[in-house]
């Protein structure tokens, strides 16, 4: 629901027709005759009264017209405001992108769209696929009183503040060059003046006299009960009063006390965490203007209007800002439980002064010490305990970053996630960097290795299966300094040559009784099995073709291999063993470069590079459909974009060995959905793939019957009897068999010619001369 703009001034010239219309939202007796002074009541009607008799009882129609005229307006102002507040909620909801998720390919950079209203307001980049847009504009969750919305800005604002002419943002804070320990604060059109008290826990020699401009001295030392406070940090120099706080600046600790703000909001609108010093706002809300008047806890007051919101408070309405004092409370030394209130302020109580206190069944001496952990150390002082606490400034962290509390630190810092490469299928690779590829060399690789400081390698064999144009890994190798360790089908394990059963640990680092590292590894409780190193690199195996390897984020830039240099960006991330970077269309250069072990360890004498798999698109449309369904994996296709596993499985069914391949797809996209903290179901048994499906091989039969599938008349074009159809299908068949052989044809020309132009001769094994002998003439 909209209120216009029109409406809105009519009913504001409707209500000020009469001058007593604000009557009933003024604050005093007193403020009312103030108002009633500089705006004279001026009766309404065409009466005119004449005797005593007759003023008398035209004075009493007055009076009673102008209060119902008064309660009116109030009325109305109140339906004004609150029509506001839909209107702001609806616009709350219009601000927002819908629409369909877009896809994109390059992991992690901004990515520029076209087309959208206030495209500038919005800041999109790619994440798991897709294309995510965010409004970075500034909190306004406690702010009360909202600025009113302007078509050329982005953000919603909080309604801001003029003190002497100058306009301060709301949150805004400063003080008087003339008088360095007045503070002003504005917070949503009020400004709260205060002057801040100094405190300081260092002796008088190690004080340093405040500069000009500055309010309190200085300690030498950024220490506080024996703690240190980092150069930038905020520190709550007692628990017991967290509005005393102390900063680290240049070497150098400040601590003083201010008073809380003053807020828009009534008390009953106010909430306090329990870690903070002053209240905030629980609602927002955008009021209509008034010119020159100011809005305070739903009341408007006149220009220059005196007022009081609580005893402890004086405020001045000056050209629609709120402009009030409030005292600062003194630094009180005893414990809450030896203070009381005392008028506005809290004093302390007489108590007797003990030289010791205890803490958790401790004594300490007057002046001692104490941690209480990284956030917290505390002080004896005159027999009671105060503690100081880090102040922990809020942080967002990026797509891939994570929020963490690092060793030994207070606060959580945003520090970089693991790099992972995936490789799963025939085979279909994803970067540390999110870049896709798939390549079917049926030979021996470096997947990924310290090209710099040279700690690890991982190298990958593919087996062709009997196939002409398809491979899946076959063995996984990491070579750790003197150790070897083999990862081979059906989960067998292999370390320098000789078989281990699981779980294996290596935890000695003298080279004569062990190999110098510390290793890991397991099996998993959803199968295949995790080995883990103390360089934080870890390799998850599941038997058969699904490979996962996990770098920590100091290795970045450091690494080469096919899953990429893990540099940040998927744009160079095909680049070949000589530096030189490729295009999608030359993934065979790049990923030959990275060959090692000769010709022995391929499984085909040869590999059809660029041919394509071809086969009825019915197939991979039945097979990868479930890929499609959210309810399968869990929704996850609103967090990852499955396209790019669609891509592999339609690839994988066209020349699948077992009738099983489609259930790679599956797996990589449930466990990336995993990673990224989805609820899975058993999508395993609403797939019919169940774990370890290298063991068996699977036929059509498996899938029919099953809904997420779908038709499984798709495999075969359609059901029927008799025989017209029978030779309508026969005749089929063999136009299908002459496409295929003419396809083939034209592969294995393109392919010849390919080899000439582009593969060098050192890539190729020359062929066997023919055994039989030349005929004798």
């Amino acid at each position: 629901m909209q209120i216009s703009v029109n409406l809105r001034q009519q009913i504001a010239k409707m209500c000020c027709k009469s001058n007593a219309m604000w009557k009933p939202l003024t604050s005093s007796s007193g403020q009312q005759q103030q108002q009633q002074q500089q705006h004279p009541v001026v009766p309404t009607g065409n009466t005119q009264c004449h005797g005593q008799a007759q003023r008398h009882n035209c004075n009493r129609n007055n009076k009673i017209q102008q209060h119902f005229l008064g309660r009116i307006c109030a009325l109305v102002f109140f339906v004004m405001i609150a029509l506001n507040q839909m209107d702001t909620a609806a616009a709350g909801l219009r601000e927002g992108l819908s629409g369909i998720l877009e896809s994109c390919a390059n992991e992690g950079e901004e990515v520029q769209i076209q087309g959208i209203q206030n495209s500038k307001c919005f800041k999109c980049t790619c994440q798991n696929g897709f294309v995510k847009c965010d409004k970075s504009c500034p909190s306004i969750d406690d702010c009360y009183l909202l600025d009113s919305k302007s078509n050329d800005t982005c953000c919603r604002k909080c309604k801001g503040c003029i003190y002497r002419g100058v306009p301060y943002a709301s949150g805004a804070e400063w003080s008087d060059p003339d008088e360095p320990c007045k503070t002003y604060k504005c917070i949503a059109s009020v400004v709260t003046e205060t002057t801040q008290k100094c405190y300081s826990q260092c002796d008088d020699n190690q004080l340093t006299a405040p500069r000009p401009g500055e309010c309190c001295p200085t300690c030498q030392g950024c220490k506080i009960n024996g703690q240190t406070v980092a150069e930038g940090q905020e520190v709550v120099a007692s628990i017991d009063d967290r509005c005393l706080v102390c900063q680290c600046g240049g070497n150098k600790l400040s601590c003083a006390k201010k008073t809380c703000p003053i807020l828009q909001c009534p008390k009953t609108k106010q909430k306090q965490l329990p870690n903070e010093c002053c209240p905030r706002c629980t609602e927002q809300r955008e009021f209509v203007v008034v010119k020159g008047k100011c809005i305070f806890n739903n009341k408007l007051y006149y220009d220059k209007t005196q007022f009081t919101p609580d005893r402890c408070t004086n405020c001045t309405c000056l050209n629609g800002t709120s402009i009030c004092q409030r005292a600062t409370c003194p630094i009180l030394e005893c414990a809450p439980e030896f203070q009381e209130e005392d008028g506005c302020c809290p004093r302390c109580i007489v108590a007797e002064v003990r030289s010791e206190c205890t803490a958790q069944g401790v004594t300490y001496m007057n002046n001692e010490t104490w941690d209480m952990g990284p956030c917290r150390s505390c002080r004896c002082i005159g027999g009671n305990i105060r503690c100081s606490e880090v102040r922990c400034p809020q942080v967002k962290c990026r797509p891939n970053e994570e929020l963490k509390v690092p060793p030994g630190e207070c606060c959580p810092k945003c520090l970089e996630t693991a790099g992972t490469c995936t490789v799963f299928g025939d085979p279909h690779f994803k970067t540390f960097d999110g870049k896709f590829f798939s390549f079917q060399g049926s030979c021996k690789y470096l997947l990924a290795a310290d090209c710099y400081g040279r700690n690890f390698s991982i190298r990958l064999t593919n087996d062709g299966r009997g196939t002409r144009r398809s491979s899946w890994p076959k063995t996984v190798t990491l070579k750790l300094g003197g150790l070897r360790i083999n990862l081979g089908q059906k989960l067998r394990v292999k370390v320098n040559g000789t078989r281990v059963t699981l779980p294996y640990a290596d935890y000695s680092s003298s080279s004569e009784i062990g190999h110098g590292h510390n290793v890991s590894i397991e099996r998993l409780a959803e199968g295949g099995i995790m080995l883990r190193t103390e360089l934080g690199l870890s390799i998850e195996w599941d038997g058969n073709n699904f490979l996962q390897v996990s770098v920590p984020a100091k290795y970045k830039r450091q690494l080469c291999g096919l899953c990429g240099n893990y540099n940040g960006s998927g744009r160079d991330d095909l680049t070949s063993r000589n530096g030189h970077s490729h295009s999608d269309d030359e993934v065979w250069h790049f990923a030959n470069s990275w060959k090692v072990g000769g010709t022995k360890s391929c499984s085909r004498l040869r590999d059809n590079i660029v041919v394509q798999p071809t086969c009825n698109k019915r197939k991979p449309n039945f097979y990868c459909r479930p890929l499609r369904i959210s309810e399968v994996f869990g929704n996850c296709d609103s967090r990852l974009n499955p396209k790019n596993y669609i891509d592999s499985c339609r690839m994988d069914v066209c020349e699948c060995p077992t009738g099983s391949c489609h259930c790679d797809s599956f797996a990589a996209y449930a466990h990336e959905c995993r990673r990224l903290g989805v609820q899975l179901p058993d999508w395993r048994a609403a797939t019919n793939c169940p774990m370890g499906s290298w063991r068996r091989n699977a036929t059509d039969a498996n899938y029919r019957g099953n809904s997420f599938y779908g038709d499984p008349s798709l495999l075969k074009g359609g059901g029927g009897a008799g025989g017209a159809y029978k030779a309508r299908r026969r005749k089929q068949q063999q136009h299908e068999l002459q496409l295929q052989h003419q396809r083939r044809q034209q592969n294995e020309l393109q392919e010849n010619e390919y080899i000439k132009k582009h593969v060098p001769n050192k890539f190729l094994r020359p062929r066997a001369p023919a055994r039989t002998p030349p005929p004798i003439h």
